[in-house]
């Protein structure tokens, strides 16, 4: 358990702060108590990822990458391959997509949890990802790269999400950033 106790220390933080998502949290906390090896994609009933809500530094644009397997525009994020710091991992993520050199976390805290079903793929079963999502700024310079992962990147004003993406799971990010920015301020 001491590999998954910080996550666990993570999702009750991230319980009291969205009392309404209890089901969600309630969810993802059971998952990661029975499953030892919930950081790794071998669990074929699904695993722990990390995904990074990028936000320049005026925080009125977010990075959206259009994903080459689900062919949509989302968030940067991937599988944590055994990392269990997942905040590390969207960090990771975020940069290994991005290109960006200059992120940061201005808080370990969860911004946001999504539980959701990967199609079967290839050699895949279905399976779920529990994604952790962080808030990560970056710095000055904003100029990314396509990795080999997306079709596209963008910066999306916020307030025009809508032109790029319906998910509820992603416009809900945008919904709770700047109240969370404000709590790390």
């Amino acid at each position: 358990m001491p590999h998954r106790t910080q996550l666990l220390e993570l999702i009750a933080d991230y319980r009291l702060r969205y009392p309404l998502e209890v089901e969600t949290t309630g969810h993802l906390e059971r998952f990661v108590r029975e499953n030892p090896d919930c950081f790794s994609r071998e669990l074929l009933a699904g695993h722990v990822t990390g995904s990074a809500w990028i936000i320049d530094e005026s925080a009125s644009r977010t990075l959206l990458t259009h994903h080459k397997k689900l062919n949509k525009w989302l968030q940067p994020g991937g599988h944590a391959d055994g990392m269990s710091d997942v905040a590390e991992v969207a960090l990771k993520e975020a940069t290994e997509e991005s290109g960006l050199s200059a992120l940061h976390l201005p808080s370990s805290a969860i911004l946001d949890i999504d539980i959701h079903l990967i199609p079967a793929r290839k050699n895949e079963p279905e399976h779920f990802h529990y994604d952790c999502r962080f808030l990560i700024q970056c710095g000055s310079d904003d100029h990314y790269v396509i990795s080999e992962e997306s079709h596209d990147l963008a910066w999306v004003p916020i307030a025009g999400l809508s032109q790029y993406t319906d998910e509820h799971s992603v416009t809900r990010m945008a919904d709770k950033c700047l109240g969370f920015l404000d709590t790390c301020a």
